[in-house]
């Protein structure tokens, strides 16, 4: 017998605007959302930087975190994508995929499907090997890994917090 597989929802990336910084904040300012991210909501100001290093890393390596929105109505839905691992802990020098969706998209698929989209364009730009940094309590993210086909190669403590994470990693 076959495994039964649902499909995946359709899913639309774009590089971020100035004006994401403002819609990331609005989307992830849910302390579900940034349980595993700090467990506050972060200011303005951050989401600022990001989206704006986001535009950067678009630029110069042709990948990013991209903004996720809703086909059907092109809502921000939070964002996927790609960087370069930013801390020097961890898998300094690598690249990192991630995802976060505000809460009202959890458990629908999208972060498999944008987490999907967003490796193309890593594959589209060279990169040969990802890994994903996971807290090891966030079982939803930990089960886009296996989806995605990632092996986890490594436990991390974290610097901050002094938390337990997964270091997966897949060949592009």
């Amino acid at each position: 017998m076959k495994p039964v597989t649902t499909p995946l929802p359709a899913v639309e990336l774009r590089v971020p605007t100035e004006e994401d910084a403002l819609n990331w904040h609005r989307v992830f300012n849910d302390p579900d959302v940034m349980e595993f991210h700090g467990g506050a909501p972060a200011e303005l100001s951050v989401y600022d930087e990001l989206t704006a290093r986001q535009r950067r890393h678009h630029a110069e390596l042709g990948f990013c975190l991209y903004t996720l929105l809703d086909p059907a109505d092109g809502a921000v839905m939070g964002f996927t994508g790609a960087q370069p691992w930013p801390w020097e802990w961890g898998p300094a020098g690598e690249i990192e995929i991630g995802w976060r969706l505000g809460r009202a998209y959890w458990g629908k698929g999208y972060a498999t499907a944008a987490a999907q989209a967003a490796l193309e364009s890593v594959r589209a730009a060279g990169v040969r090997q990802v890994v994903a940094m996971v807290d090891a309590r966030n079982e939803r993210s930990l089960a886009v890994t296996r989806r995605l086909g990632m092996r986890r190669a490594e436990t991390v403590i974290t610097p901050k917090g002094q938390r337990e994470a997964y270091c997966h990693r897949l060949e592009v």
